[in-house]
């Protein structure tokens, strides 16, 4: 048996408790529930002792865990400190360890995108001074070391060099840490050292680590230390890097089909690699095929969170020159499909499933002997299968909604592997899909592989939510809330709030299995991106939830939420009526004021008359769903009358909490633009405030942190992509502090300061730990955007580029440089541009109408995504002046 000794060196406060966790029986097996609690040792050390038999593993792999007072818990960034049982020499191993908390901005450095791309290097080839019968094994972290370079050990021994540079003793690199093993027995204790940097090519000493000296005080002679220092003490990492945002079927080659594929991302990385920038952001790019027409173009609705949009495969290089003949009358299509300006989603979807059905049978025999093929299935046969058989069934029946299929519509899995028993006639019909998706996957993986030949990373995106009518619903329908719709609050973009249609998560039962679900999305995820981007990360604090009978976001209200109790109303001496604040008000003056001289047809048709005068909606539309229904059953009746029916039904001030009506409620959002609570007296409206905002602004804070530190730290722990939160619009206060914790990198956006009390955001004031950008998907372009409102392009040009004067009414071409500049010189470690912000700058090579720039308009549920480039990529490669501009301002700015 060896006696492990774990000291953690942690200065703790009163109510927290350290636990260790590892990937051993005697450590609870990775468990955080069976990890082992320590004992305070004194104000610098927590301790404890564990027996393991030298026999039961090679080595241990663990972390330490931080409970709070108040129950939750915090985690180190990895389970990556390290003890070799196998070379035990002692019968005691002493872990003297440093706290890694995972807002540490070094941690970064050691997700992949930065291990295997940006910052990979060759490991110097040198002779580390690694001591025999060592008695201590000394390792330490520094990251973004350039190449010929390692960390140097020095201290106030002569073993460790006697604070002589010349002496100092080099190590090695091995996995994420640098080790030494040096023996220390006949030294004298306490021991003074510090790290540094040497040259391992010319022997030079570069630099001492920051910082005082580092202490180490003697053991017992029959035992053997292992220290994880932690991070070398070096300056801020200089790593600033810069990318290029655009979607996939935004591209434009020569060769496309009227839409961008995945073999063109090879032109998009060779163009970025000429200009000097180091990273790709797409935008989602699952199968959305629902419906078969353009309104599967929107790319946040997949129907599968795994499966990649036939959209995207290259046909002609599926077929190859063997095959050309059997697709040559749809490839005449190519050229003209190319041409347009926009992407016709549906005559392209058309063409390319003409071309797949052609070429599946000819190829059938050769592909499924394939063994890439092979191994592609069984790595990903767990989502593979159910989505071959939903988009056959999806066809056969016509429609996504399982719920009208006539066989099915239940998953059972034993019933859909029979569909891929090669002798049944429905083999082929699951099976093109099986074909589709391998090629689409070694498309995707061969343009992924050349992007990072170049030094480029790729960025993808994670949908909040799920499509309704799903792969993934169908297969796991507990694992959502499907009586809800996920969604946003109002904003100054969508002033009826926004819904998504996409049901809610249902995250006890998620959290039940340890979040299985999003572990394997992301491994997926990681096969083709280095870096992604949450949508919406404040879904894990909170969604907006909406109910199914419900149209607009404003009907809505955050889950999970405290909600007023009934009681709180008696507290403020409030009367609580309950008739009044949770039904629509209706009276006489409103009717005439929403429906104008329609008002008599409005109270014939949509009203019941209670007296008084006040009314009530009839059952027909008395919620905005059955609104729709009437309407679409009445196609003679004005459209703008089912707007003000939406309105009557959203003139509300109080939703009853579905687990409890009649004691709990939810305020309506924006509740004081309503009618309803304009016809209340001052008195009320004034005790009625007090409480909407307790309840928004106050009550909540602690709460939703605590939901989210149940959810993201376990997801975080579960990749080593570098995440990115989208942390825009009624951000919670308590936002900022996780994401710092966690170090996950925030968004900043100039036109949407997160401090209410600025107009602007400066880019100069971001964190490092951060993402900027001027604009998003989301939004219009710079040079859209200074158009649209000239009172808000005036105040930026005066106060944010210090010009004098009025402003000019379109945006310049050094109006739009002058910010793309701001942003390269921000201190965030990325600075992302959509493709249009960036031709923005050069007036002779960008679109001449900025508004046909726009990917998405958020305010319009049915908004077509089909915007493509104006210049191929062949072209925009040709462009010397601008992309020699463009190397210039990322050189300059240190961001190349």
């Amino acid at each position: 048996m060896i006696t492990l000794h774990f000291y953690l060196k942690f200065r703790s406060s009163y109510g927290q408790q350290f636990f260790v966790v590892g990937n051993h029986a005697a450590l609870g097996n990775d468990a955080h529930s069976a990890a082992v609690a320590m004992q305070y040792l004194n104000e610098d050390y927590w301790h404890v002792a564990i027996d393991v038999d030298e026999k039961s593993a090679a080595s241990i792999q663990y972390k330490y865990l931080l409970r709070h007072s108040d129950g939750f818990e915090s985690t180190e960034w990895l389970a990556d400190k390290t003890v070799n049982l196998t070379k035990a020499k002692t019968a005691e191993i002493q872990l003297l360890d440093t706290w890694n908390y995972s807002g540490y901005f070094q941690n970064a450095f050691y997700t992949q995108p930065f291990r295997q791309t940006l910052g990979r290097r060759e490991k110097p080839a040198f002779q580390s001074h690694d001591q025999k019968k060592p008695t201590h094994n000394f390792k330490v972290k520094a990251p973004m070391l350039t190449e010929n370079q390692t960390v140097m050990m020095v201290g106030s021994v002569p073993e460790l060099g006697n604070w002589q540079t010349a002496n100092g003793l080099w190590m090695r690199e091995n996995a994420e840490w640098f080790e030494l093993e040096v023996n220390l027995s006949d030294a004298t204790f306490p021991i003074a050292y510090k790290y540094g940097i040497v040259d391992t090519q010319s022997g030079e000493f570069l630099r001492w680590e920051d910082g005082d000296n580092r202490v180490l005080f003697g053991i017992g002679k029959r035992q053997f230390s292992i220290l994880h220092d932690g991070f070398i003490q070096l300056p801020h990492p200089n790593f600033r890097g810069a990318g290029v945002a655009i979607p996939v079927f935004s591209l434009r080659t020569s060769k496309s089909f009227g839409v961008g594929e995945f073999t063109d991302i090879r032109q998009l990385a060779d163009w970025s690699a000429q200009v000097g920038l180091n990273l790709i952001q797409l935008l989602p790019v699952n199968d959305t095929t629902s419906t078969h027409n353009w309104t599967d173009s929107y790319p946040y609705a997949p129907i599968s969170v795994f499966g990649l949009h036939p959209i995207y495969l290259n046909i002609g290089m599926v077929a190859g020159e063997e095959n050309a003949a059997l697709i040559s009358p749809i490839l005449k299509k190519q050229e003209a499909l190319n041409a347009l300006p926009e992407v016709d989603y549906e005559a392209v979807m058309s063409a390319k499933w003409q071309a797949i059905k052609k070429l599946y049978p000819a190829l059938k025999k050769d592909w499924l002997a394939e063994k890439d093929y092979q191994q592609f299935f069984v790595q990903n046969s767990e989502w593979l299968l159910p989505y071959a058989a939903f988009c056959y069934l999806r066809n056969r029946y016509k429609s996504a909604d399982c719920s009208v299929w006539k066989t099915h519509s239940s998953y059972n899995a034993a019933a859909i592997a029979r569909l891929f028993n090669e002798k049944n006639k429905s083999f082929d019909q699951v099976g093109i899909h099986l074909f589709v998706q391998y090629h689409l996957h070694k498309q995707l993986k061969n343009a992924v592989d050349y992007t990072h030949s170049k030094g480029i990373i790729l960025k993808g995106d994670l949908p909040i939510g799920i499509y309704r009518y799903s792969c993934d619903a169908w297969v796991e329908p507990e694992l959502y809330n499907m009586e809800y719709q996920a969604g946003a609050p109002p904003d100054d973009f969508a002033i009826k709030g926004q819904n998504w249609g996409f049901p809610t998560y249902n995250w006890q039962r998620m959290q039940a299995d340890g979040f299985v679900w999003w572990k394997r999305r992301f491994a997926q995820m990681s096969e083709y991106f280095d870096a992604f981007r949450i949508d919406h990360i404040l879904g894990f604090f909170r969604i907006w939830s909406i109910p199914n009978h419900a149209i607009e976001g404003i009907m809505g209200h955050f889950v999970p939420c405290l909600p007023v109790h009934k009681n709180e109303f008696a507290e403020r001496a409030i009367w609580f009526d309950y008739d009044r604040y949770t039904k629509p008000f209706i009276n006489y003056e409103i009717v005439q004021e929403f429906f104008g001289e329609e008002a008599q047809y409005a109270f014939e048709n949509f009203l019941d008359d209670k007296g008084w005068g006040n009314y009530a909606l009839k059952e027909e539309v008395n919620t905005q769903r059955k609104v729709e229904a009437w309407f679409a059953a009445h196609a003679e009746v004005p459209e703008w009358l089912k707007f003000k029916l939406f309105d009557l039904n959203s003139n509300i001030i109080l939703f009853a909490d579905a687990s409890d009506p009649e004691n709990q409620f939810h305020f309506r959002i924006a509740v004081e633009d309503t009618k309803s609570w304009q016809y209340l007296d001052e008195q009320v409206r004034s005790q009625l405030r007090d409480l909407y905002v307790n309840y928004f602004f106050r009550r909540q804070d602690e709460f939703w942190r605590q939901q989210a530190m149940q959810k993201l730290p376990a997801l975080k722990s579960a990749t080593k992509m570098l995440i990115c939160g989208e942390d825009l619009g009624m951000v919670p206060e308590c936002v900022p502090g996780v994401m710092r914790d966690l170090g996950l990198l925030s968004l900043e956006i100039q036109r949407m300061p997160k401090d209410p009390s600025k107009k602007f955001f400066h880019p100069a004031d971001a964190p490092y730990l951060s993402v900027v950008t001027p604009s998003t998907h989301d939004m219009s372009t710079i040079r859209g955007w200074w158009e649209e409102n000239t009172d808000n392009s005036q105040l930026f040009y005066n106060s944010e580029l210090g010009q004098y004067g009025g402003s000019p009414f379109y945006c310049q071409g050094w109006i739009n440089r002058a910010i793309v500049t701001q942003h390269l010189y921000s201190p965030a470690m990325w600075s992302i541009f959509q493709l249009q912000d960036l031709l923005g700058s050069d007036e002779s090579i960008r679109r001449e109408n900025p508004n046909e720039e726009r990917i998405n308009v958020p305010a319009n549920p049915k908004h077509y995504w089909r915007y493509r480039m104006h210049l191929s990529l062949e072209e925009l490669m040709k462009q010397t002046a601008f992309n020699g501009d463009l190397t210039a301002l990322l050189k300059g700015s240190g961001r190349l």
